[in-house]
């Protein structure tokens, strides 16, 4: 149940992400593809990423751990070539969306706590 409470938080902000940016296009604005990019990205992240960060720890200690927003990057640049109906403008863009899907997420995350622990207040 908590995967896919996770996949809906994530769901929305793919949506909400991709309203505030001009270079993220999820075609009709569909909640299906949405939740499409979400769990391919939760795939990705889960699988790919840590082998990417692991191939990569001498780039990332020389740039500070800077070089993870390009690995982040990658992650939704490779999303969009698996998931039809949705779009990335570019690299740049595809950073863009990972800095406002981390903080929309983190949002919606804090939302849900915050409602969890009114919940037991009451219990």
């Amino acid at each position: 149940m908590r995967f896919i409470i996770q996949l809906i938080i994530s769901t929305l902000a793919v949506l909400i992400s991709s309203y505030i940016l001009k270079g993220i296009h999820i075609e009709g604005n569909s909640f299906y593809i949405a939740l499409k990019v979400a769990a391919v990205l939760a795939f990705l992240n889960a699988v790919v990423k840590p082998i990417m960060v692991l191939l990569t720890i001498p780039i990332t200690f020389i740039t500070l751990g800077l070089f993870l927003l390009v690995i982040n990057a990658l992650m939704i640049l490779l999303t969009e070539k698996l998931v039809t109906g949705f779009h990335v403008d570019g690299f740049w863009w595809a950073l863009l969306f990972s800095f406002i899907l981390s903080l929309v997420t983190s949002i919606l995350e804090g939302v849900k706590k915050r409602d969890e622990n009114n919940g037991q207040n009451f219990q």
